[in-house]
């Protein structure tokens, strides 16, 4: 009876630790001696979107070679058979703070080891007397908001870098959904204009007739319904820090003049006004159409555009970069499990879906997509809450059937570049140059593939 009511008293015990770690705000697991891991916790769980019994009896080595976290914690403090914290990089592109702490038995062996991680504090503790210099020296640059795991995609973090410290005009190209507009604001948080405004607009969003007033304001009695005191535009409420010009290619020849004004002179002459006004602003620009060619069709000023081009920025598509789906999909997921206070998880087959889609609409598509999961399912999002389009995608894939031979991949892979390049630049010689042919070898091979396209 006694040994019982000890037995009953341990599981209890048990329990009720299981129920304070899965309340704990820092995810939590725990290791034993061979480096399987013995517990996590919900926190841990939905970080990395598996469920306990995926995750229990593995080892950790197992999880470190896919890719939820880097560098591995584990052989250091076996190493080291005392506690030790690094930073470490999720898969989903988040940054964590881990700590390991080794238990040891009397041979001073490790029997088990406890993990914590937590979100990096990047809060800055400020003094009453500090001076605003010393303030200002102290500003470190933000986190990237961009979640990525694509080295080309790195290496455009790295050179946006580069560049924020410099005023040069910035033109960011990419498809809709690409995230152009956070590009720009990245740039701008870099930049020696942070500490002023960052003001975007949409110029395909706004009625040519009113967008001349939004962005250059308008002088008292200008027109037919202004505004006795007059009207400040956006170029001059964005003194002494960055304009977010997006989809520059809409604009009008009228405003596209103007606008040149402002980036030579620094200044601009409001609506119906009849004194300039100096100002000092840095403008990005961003557009998902190919404005050379419309240079080339007179319909976009040449000498605006290379204004514009001094630095060129090129997003790629997520269908370029399905190495970013994954973890864009937990990000998202974490988002929206914490905006409306649940605990959402996805199955892996969901994720082999979703990284096999093109995803036409990239990121955005992909974030609401996530909301409208989030919202709709409950616990665990399976394959038959993905939307149709998809699955069907997916299907169709499953079922094409692959080339017979070497020299039909071969081929298949040519059709697609050659087919890709001519649709996009539509002469012989842009073809060439694109993808690095002779001029004769790529008419030839736009004859043999692209007799279809107009």
């Amino acid at each position: 009876m006694q040994k019982e009511m000890y037995h009953h008293t341990i599981e209890m015990r048990i329990d009720m630790l299981e129920k304070i770690l899965d309340n704990a705000s820092n995810e939590i697991y725990v290791l034993d001696e061979n480096r399987r891991i013995v517990f996590c916790n919900k926190v841990f769980e939905n970080h990395y979107g598996l469920k306990r019994s995926e995750v229990i009896g593995k080892a950790n080595e197992e999880f470190f070679k896919q890719g939820y976290w880097t560098p591995s914690i584990v052989p250091l403090v076996f190493q080291e058979k005392k506690a030790v914290t690094i930073k470490q990089t999720t898969y989903y592109g988040g940054e964590l703070v881990t700590t390991a702490i080794p238990l040891l038995n009397t041979a001073q062996e490790i029997e088990l080891v406890v993990i914590t991680a937590h979100e990096p504090n990047y809060k800055r503790i400020s003094y009453p007397n500090e001076q605003r210099n010393q303030e200002d020296n102290d500003i470190h640059a933000p986190e990237s908001p961009i979640v990525t795991n694509c080295e080309k995609m790195k290496n455009l973090l790295a050179f946006c870098s580069k560049i924020a410290s410099v005023d040069s005009t910035i033109l960011i190209q990419g498809e809709s959904g690409t995230g152009k507009g956070v590009f720009a604001q990245y740039i701008h948080s870099l930049s020696q204009q942070r500490s002023g405004p960052f003001l975007a607009i949409n110029c395909a969003a706004i009625p040519e007739e009113l967008l001349e007033s939004e962005l250059f304001g308008y002088s008292q009695g200008a027109f037919t319904g202004a505004s006795k005191a007059g009207k400040i535009g956006l170029i001059e409420s964005a003194h002494n820090g960055t304009l977010f010009l997006d989809e520059i290619g809409e604009i009008s020849p009228k405003i596209q003049a103007k606008l040149l004004q402002v980036i030579q002179e620094r200044q601009f002459l409001p609506v119906g006004g009849r004194e300039m006004k100096k100002v000092n602003i840095r403008i990005i620009t961003a557009t998902n159409r190919n404005l050379l060619d419309m240079v080339e069709k007179k319909l976009f000023r040449e000498d605006l555009y290379y204004r514009l081009n001094v630095i060129e920025i090129k997003i790629p598509p997520l269908r370029e970069r399905a190495e970013d789906i994954i973890p864009l999909t937990y990000y998202f997921l974490n988002k929206f499990n914490h905006k409306y206070g649940v605990d959402r998880l996805i199955s892996q087959e969901c994720l082999d879906l979703m990284v096999g889609y093109s995803w036409p609409g990239n990121v955005r598509q992909l974030e609401n997509i996530m909301e409208r999961l989030v919202v709709t399912t409950d616990s665990m999002i399976g394959v038959q809450d993905l939307p149709e389009m998809i699955y069907q995608q997916a299907k169709v894939h499953s079922h094409s059937s692959f080339p017979a031979s070497f020299d039909e991949a071969v081929e298949k892979i040519e059709r697609e570049l050659i087919v890709n390049s001519y649709k996009k630049w539509g002469s012989s010689r842009k073809v060439a140059n694109d993808l690095h042919l002779s001029q004769t070898r790529a008419s030839k091979l736009i004859r043999k593939y692209c007799q279809h396209i107009d």
